[in-house]
């Protein structure tokens, strides 16, 4: 059994090309995000820092492990999806194969083995590969997180056996699991029906993607409608979008055989104007099997990228329309505190909040924070603010006493408990006398405290925001252009500060994304392209015949051509119904948050994904029917006779 193993995997390597990939890509990403996560985690930090500076590098830590996860988690999950599926579609194309073993008297166990034996096999290739491109991978890894702002200097990535052992065994358990399934399904075939392409062997929709599609859809389809009944909130609404770009994604691809010809159907029209491309639409209709493994990569891809991304631009753009609708003003200054406390006297102001973050820290049940505690007045703040307390009075934010911010309402913080403020070497007890509600914007103010708890000098020199109102009759401009002109910080208008804030906030969620993007592109490129091989290399015989026919080779490839374009626009298609799905409850809540629907389409995304996917099959199409028709037609057809 080895050794026939061993044979057919070499028969069958270029079938087996693609699965490699994502097995050796999928041990490379585990082993290299494995390695940081351990330098991450050896990590000190410097000695001498400031509080603020030890908790900027600790949330940075903490991102970079965040990212490294989800990179470990979806590079797992791609590559067993990959696996699976490709070997799904070779064993259906090996069944004639898989027959005569049985007819030769191979049991059912022993036809089990032997696919179990290859897929061990192709393990063993892709995890040696893996491990080894692990290597220079970890360094690239660490340079593309210290790029992004992940990590700061000082986390130097070092090689680990034991990490290495464990990603490589790990992508040994992948690609066994990926061949379980369908292992056991050629087994139940009978011979017969293998041969004859009928019965259990011709059905393409077995009864567990019946059973999991249809019960993944129509939780799809609950989710999508509890989105729309607008009782969700802005963060369920996120969560809903998350959830339902992958689970519709699996559902998809899951019922692909048959939601693929049904769209495909649609097509028919446009295709059935031209000779070849009526024989397009009929091999579509009748290699549903060929058809549904090209699509199910490009559906899951589209979903996930435009959804998420979708869900993550929208939510930046939410926020920054909520800071329009909670600052009662129309200018925002930036300067230090000496310079804010002159903004009052300039001509034209009618009020002015300035908010100062200054370098003190906050303990609370043994916790101490040192970033977001902001200095404020207390009257000026309300008045310039629309963000009523959701416990408690800022009235009351005076002396010894502290606010908690949006930025940590959400900490189990209660109004009355005792906390302890650092100002220099002075320890100070206070109070929490009100909690503010939460907001969408990342990175809110944690603490607010009275600006005459903290020293004027240390005021003075803190960086300061402030929010300033126009008084009756005089122009937000002319009263920014004399605060220019007085020397006074950075002017902007309150729709400009918060669309600087919505980018900020942005910045850092598409830094994360740009990679998921990038793997998940990757994985989607390999699974479509090893498709459309895999379909090539085993359609030797099928354009022999239609050249035998009277068809030129020439109009073969733009006959294949033109079937694989079809199949991307149904992938492409699905997967896009799948995103709208996962961004339609974020329009219903964002028309509750803020007033309006706010649903961000990343076109710029679409523009490179939709040419590229494109890009893709086409070349794969025509490299493979070229190479399956490079022999004699004549040749084939008796060989296969």
């Amino acid at each position: 059994m080895p050794w026939l193993a061993w044979s057919n995997f070499r028969e069958h390597r270029r079938m087996f090309a693609g699965a490699i990939l994502a097995v050796a890509l999928g041990v490379a990403l585990m082993q290299s995000s494995l390695s940081m996560m351990a330098a991450v985690a050896d990590a000190r930090i410097p000695a001498g820092v400031s509080g603020q500076a030890r908790e900027r590098i600790q949330d940075s830590y903490a991102g970079a492990a965040t990212l490294l996860g989800m990179t470990v988690m979806l590079a797992g999950f791609l590559a067993l999806f990959i696996v699976g599926s490709t070997f799904a579609f070779t064993v259906a194309q090996r069944r004639r194969e898989l027959a005569l073993l049985r007819l030769a008297g191979a049991s059912r166990l022993q036809l089990v083995g032997l696919l179990l034996a290859e897929a061990a096999l192709l393990g063993a290739v892709g995890s040696g590969a893996g491990v080894l491109l692990g290597v220079p991978g970890t360094w690239v890894q660490g340079w593309l997180l210290a790029a992004f702002g992940f990590l700061p200097g000082g986390v130097s990535p070092r090689l680990d056996a034991g990490i290495m052992l464990a990603s490589g065994c790990v992508g040994l358990t992948v690609a066994v699991l990926g061949v379980l399934t369908a292992a056991r399904r050629a087994a139940l075939v009978r011979p017969l029906e293998a041969l004859r392409a009928t019965g259990r062997a011709a059905r393409v929709m077995t009864a567990a993607r019946w059973v999991f599609g249809l019960s993944l859809l129509a939780c799809v389809i609950w989710l999508v409608a509890a989105g729309q009944t607008g009782h969700v909130d802005v963060l369920g609404a996120l969560l809903i979008a998350m959830t339902v770009s992958v689970v519709g994604a699996v559902a998809l691809s899951l019922l692909s055989p048959l939601v693929v010809p049904l769209v495909g159907g649609l097509l028919g029209r446009a295709l059935r104007r031209t000779t070849l491309g009526e024989i397009a639409q009929a091999n579509l209709r009748d290699g549903v099997r060929r058809s549904a493994s090209t699509a199910a990569p490009l559906i899951v891809l589209v979903s996930l990228v435009v959804g998420l991304m979708g869900a993550l631009e929208s939510l930046g753009r939410m926020a920054g329309e909520e800071q329009r609708r909670l600052v009662a003003g129309e200018l925002v200054v930036d300067s230090n505190g000496a310079q804010a406390a002159r903004i009052a006297g300039v001509p034209g102001v009618a009020a002015a909040s300035p908010e100062s973050t200054v370098p003190i820290s906050v303990t609370v049940r043994r916790h101490t924070y040192y970033s977001g505690i902001v200095a404020i007045d207390p009257a000026a703040y309300g008045r310039t603010h629309r963000r009523p307390p959701r416990s408690g009075s800022l009235e009351r934010l005076h002396g010894a006493t502290i606010a908690v911010g949006p930025g940590l309402s959400e900490e189990g913080l209660r109004r009355g408990q005792p906390a302890t403020v650092r100002i220099g070497a002075r320890r100070v007890r206070v109070r929490i006398v009100a909690l503010l509600a939460p907001v969408l914007e990342n990175g809110a103010d944690g603490f607010l405290v009275p600006r005459d708890l903290v020293p004027a000098d240390m005021i003075a020199k803190a960086p300061t925001r402030t929010v300033v109102q126009v008084g009756p009759g005089a122009a937000p401009s002319q009263v920014a252009a004399r605060i220019r002109a007085a020397g006074i910080g950075t002017v902007r208008t309150v729709a400009k500060w918060a669309d600087d804030e919505a980018a900020a906030q942005q910045k850092g969620n598409m830094a994360i994304f740009a990679v998921l993007v990038g793997l998940g592109g990757l994985y989607a490129a390999v699974a479509v392209v090893n498709a459309v091989v895999i379909a090539g290399a085993e359609r030797e015989v099928e354009f022999a015949v239609v050249r035998l026919t009277g068809m030129s080779r020439s109009q073969v490839v733009r006959m294949a051509l033109i079937e694989a374009a079809a199949v991307t626009a149904i992938g492409l298609f699905l997967g896009l119904l799948v995103a709208a799905g996962a961004l339609a409850g974020l329009g219903t809540a964002s028309a509750r948050a803020v007033g309006r629907p706010l649903v961000v389409v990343p076109w710029e995304l679409l523009a490179l994904l939709v040419p590229g996917a494109f890009i893709a099959t086409a070349a794969a199409s025509i490299w493979s029917t070229l190479a399956a028709t490079r022999t004699a037609p004549v040749a084939l057809a008796v060989a296969r006779e």
